[in-house]
């Protein structure tokens, strides 16, 4: 049975589509079998990073690792049963579909409150959120008091989470290994970023998730998606001597990968 590694935040900028071809190109580079999944079905973002590196493949005549993407399958209202909701159908058809051929089954979600997002978050085996480092993104995991910085309770993605993790207990699968990444985490000992630490740390043990360091601001992870490549690719399209950020990058992404502890995984790049 595939591994579920479900990525999701419902704010959109923190990285998750960037996170998300990353973690699905390391796993694949290393052997593994993976398919992914694009709930946002308005912009898909990461949809189309990987048909930009298909693209990029075929012109260059280069063949490099790429994870199985497929589009959710269409469902007829006169295939539904009493009470089925569409939505709930063509995930499920499509995350079976997949789940005969690949290890790990990374699903990527819109940032906002949809259906699909919800429904996939309840089959997560893995959930990773990515966050920008600032007060803004907080806001999306707990309430806090204005003058003191102190927690005040889950706020509405949070919540989400615990209705997810409700639904697995009632199932009787394996709780959600939750990671809440930092994402542009800046590189001074500044004060917000002090405190931003003390308070996604002080969350993690109220409600349950581990917090993982994420990727700096990089002007390369831009310049990378219209070509579909990874930090990873770099060298096989001939990139020999990697700058400074690249090298830094690059062990970003290593860090990341070792702490998600994936099943079977062993992170050797």
């Amino acid at each position: 049975m595939a591994h579920i590694i479900v990525v999701g935040n419902e704010k959109g900028g923190a990285g998750k589509s960037t996170v998300s071809m990353h973690i699905a190109t390391a796993l694949v580079r290393m052997g593994h079998v993976v398919g992914v999944l694009d709930l946002d079905l308005r912009q898909k973002s990461f949809g189309r990073y990987v048909e930009n590196r298909r693209a990029f493949l075929d012109a260059e005549g280069l063949e490099l690792p790429t994870p199985i993407y497929r589009d959710l399958p269409t469902i007829t209202a006169e295939s539904l049963g009493p009470g089925e909701n569409v939505y709930d159908q063509r995930l499920s058809a499509a995350v079976t579909g997949l789940e005969r051929e690949v290890e790990f089954i990374l699903i990527d979600c819109p940032g906002s409150h949809t259906r699909l997002s919800q429904v996939a978050h309840s089959l997560a085996d893995t959930l990773v959120t990515p966050q920008n480092d600032s007060f803004v993104d907080f806001d999306l995991l707990a309430r806090t008091d204005a003058q003191t910085n102190k927690i005040l309770g889950p706020s509405v993605y949070s919540e989400m989470v615990w209705n997810a993790r409700q639904l697995r207990a009632q199932a009787g699968l394996d709780p959600i290994d939750w990671v809440v990444v930092r994402n542009r985490v800046g590189a001074q000992q500044m004060h917000n970023k002090k405190k931003m630490a003390q308070a996604v740390d002080a969350l993690a043990k109220r409600i349950g998730f581990r917090v993982a360091p994420g990727f700096s601001e990089r002007v390369i992870f831009r310049e990378l998606f219209p070509r579909g490549l990874t930090l990873l690719d770099l060298r096989d399209i001939g990139v020999q001597n990697l700058n400074l950020s690249n090298v830094a990058a690059r062990q970003e992404l290593r860090e990341l990968v070792k702490e998600l502890r994936l099943p079977g995984v062993n992170v050797d790049f």
